[in-house]
């Protein structure tokens, strides 16, 4: 699945969707992103630009310095060598944030800091490394080379000509006032919050992050850390979508635990849409089994639009929309499987492009590459298969690839650790390896797509 409009792919058989039909509904079901809201830079790390940001000034604003040395005439320092240096006097000394008052003149320099505004005058700045400090009579007064610490001498000898324009970051030459700097749809990141502090912008316009009601159901559910009783199991799915609703850029609401009861999960579905929720994702719940309300509770309060897909694990997969209370776009309601890997894997093919594209990105999937995978691998039949995996590394802890650039992975846990509640196998992976429909036993040494997931 490669591409922002994945093509129909139809119907597998069984009365199982495809893929690219699921995804493909879903996003039909977004309108657009959230709305524009402006931030501080300081709280946009994360966001996505909702209007073009330009720059509020030239960047650099004036000529400046780009090393510690001396600004000079260039013209002044022509001939100068290592046998017979040129005596410039000086007469000044500027520090980075000073505003300079004085002005190069013939035969003279002025000590300047990095980062610091050239003087009028001058047109080149003669790097430190290439002066040696010298007292009133001309005579050398300290050390030639880096140290331009202390007081300024009374003059300095110049070894080396340089160039018109040498060591000087000119005014503009970054960006110039006006200039789009981070375009409409651009992710911020620290880069992004560099370049617009240091184009003079303090506040920024960017969607609002999508809010996304989490609720996990079942009977046997615990949080984490509670007494589990005779027949209890602490809840991994609730505190995992909402890991995952926020590495996908959402604000996640936790609406707890439903007990198995239809009441119970109509009315933690309802207080999510009061909340105003942009998205309800529900874990557990969405099978055919006498205790599974997740469908009737949606049909409640909208509409469901899939029920079946043909992915591994993931099947029972449930998907509508339902009006927001107030009006404006409709919310989106995720019904995934209760086992933990099945969550993880159905949030990762349907639910995280969809919060990515109400975020206002455009780029909605994970990065692929291509693998070998060495282990072999049997699933069931038409459905693909998304199994997790572990990238064979070298010793400094990159990714071994063979000699048509693919990278070598092994199953993590081994084939038992493809079982849909299997966590600790989840845990470890680098990546989910992709096996088509057409493939029931993927034999082992053969080729796969990859997905990798978000791993140190």
């Amino acid at each position: 699945m490669r591409g922002d409009a994945p093509p129909l792919a139809g119907w597998i058989g069984d009365g199982l969707r495809s893929v690219e039909v699921t995804l493909q509904t879903i996003l039909a079901a977004i309108p657009g992103p959230t709305e524009p809201e402006t931030v501080w830079i300081h709280d946009a790390l994360g966001r996505v630009m909702a209007e073009d940001a330009r720059a509020a000034t030239d960047l650099p604003p004036w000529d400046n310095a780009a090393m510690d040395g001396y600004a000079v005439r260039a013209a002044d320092i022509v001939a100068a060598s290592e046998e017979t240096p040129i005596r410039l006097d000086v007469i000044g000394d500027i520090a980075a944030g000073a505003d300079p008052e004085v002005a190069v003149t013939a035969g003279a320099a002025i000590r300047i800091a990095t980062g610091a505004r050239v003087p009028r005058g001058a047109d080149a700045v003669v790097q430190v490394e290439l002066t040696t400090p010298a007292d009133a009579a001309g005579r050398p007064a300290g050390q030639r080379g880096r140290d331009a610490s202390g007081q300024a001498p009374a003059r300095c000898l110049v070894h080396q000509p340089v160039v018109k324009g040498a060591s000087i970051r000119t005014a503009g030459s970054d960006l110039r006032c006006g200039a789009v700097i981070l375009p409409v749809g651009t992710p911020i990141g620290p880069a992004g919050v560099a370049v617009a502090a240091g184009a003079g912008l303090d506040h920024l316009s960017v969607r609002r992050r999508p809010i996304v009601g989490v609720l996990a159901t079942g009977d046997e559910l615990r949080q984490a850390g509670q007494p589990l009783g005779a027949s209890g199991i602490p809840d991994a799915n609730g505190p995992a979508l909402m890991a995952l609703v926020t590495d996908a850029g959402g604000e996640a609401r936790n609406l707890g635990i439903a007990r198995d009861r239809l009441d119970d999960v109509k009315a933690r579905v309802r207080a999510g849409l009061v909340q105003g929720v942009d998205a309800l994702i529900v874990s557990g719940g969405v099978s055919v089994g006498p205790y599974d309300h997740v469908r009737t509770a949606f049909e409640a309060y909208g509409t469901i639009d899939l029920w079946r897909v043909a992915v591994q694990p993931g099947k029972p997969f449930a998907f509508g929309t339902a009006d927001r209370p107030g009006g404006g776009p409709p919310v989106l309601l995720f019904g995934l499987p209760g086992n933990p890997v099945s969550t993880f894997v159905t949030f990762e093919l349907f639910v995280r492009p969809a919060l990515r594209r109400l975020s206002g990105l455009t780029r909605l999937h994970r990065p692929v590459d291509r693998a070998v995978l060495l282990d072999r691998t049997p699933k069931s039949a038409g459905r693909r298969a998304f199994v997790r995996v572990l990238a064979q590394r070298d010793a400094a802890g990159t990714p071994i690839r063979d000699q048509g650039g693919r990278v070598r992975v092994t199953l993590a846990g081994g084939t038992a650790g493809q079982g849909s509640h299997v966590l600790s196998a989840l845990a470890v992976a680098d990546a989910l390896a992709v096996i088509p429909e057409s493939v029931d036993v993927h034999p082992a040494g053969g080729e796969v797509e990859l997905w990798w997931l978000d791993r140190a």
